[in-house]
């Protein structure tokens, strides 16, 4: 049985394949999924699991040199977008190396979602809140 935080066993393989520039994106329960990406559903109910919760699993074991997160997210939800751009920070902190923040409109992200290698669907109910995450590399 692993050890760390990340469990979800098709999340796992999906981390453990990505090289660098790969990108995945976790979503909240309403951001359409291109039917050929691979969907990693997790919702079980409003909230439930948030967006961070998910981000804090994937981002202990995921090496990551760039977010993209839309726009929008800030001008509907400060404090949503401060606790991302917050975890964001603790990311960069765990990995020894700074993350570069990208905003796009939400329409550009949703474009750029369909060259994900995976989405994985939180159970957040907060507009917006979606962030696709590009993979770096260790060395």
């Amino acid at each position: 049985m692993k050890r760390r935080r990340l469990l979800n066993g098709p999340i796992s393989s999906v981390v453990a394949q990505l090289g660098h520039t790969d990108t995945i994106c976790i979503c909240d329960a309403g951001l359409p999924v291109p039917e050929h990406v691979l969907r990693i559903d997790l919702a079980v109910s409003p909230g439930i699991p948030s967006l961070l919760d998910v981000l804090n699993a994937v981002g202990s074991e995921m090496m990551v040199e760039q977010v993209t997160i839309a726009s929008e997210l800030a001008e509907t939800d400060a404090e949503m977008s401060r606790a991302l751009n917050d975890k964001v920070s603790e990311m960069e902190h765990e990995q020894g190396r700074a993350i570069a923040v990208q905003t796009v409109s939400h329409e550009e992200l949703k474009t750029r979602v369909v060259n994900c290698r995976a989405v994985i669907r939180s159970g957040e109910f907060t507009p917006y809140a979606n962030i696709i995450l590009s993979s770096g590399v260790c060395f």
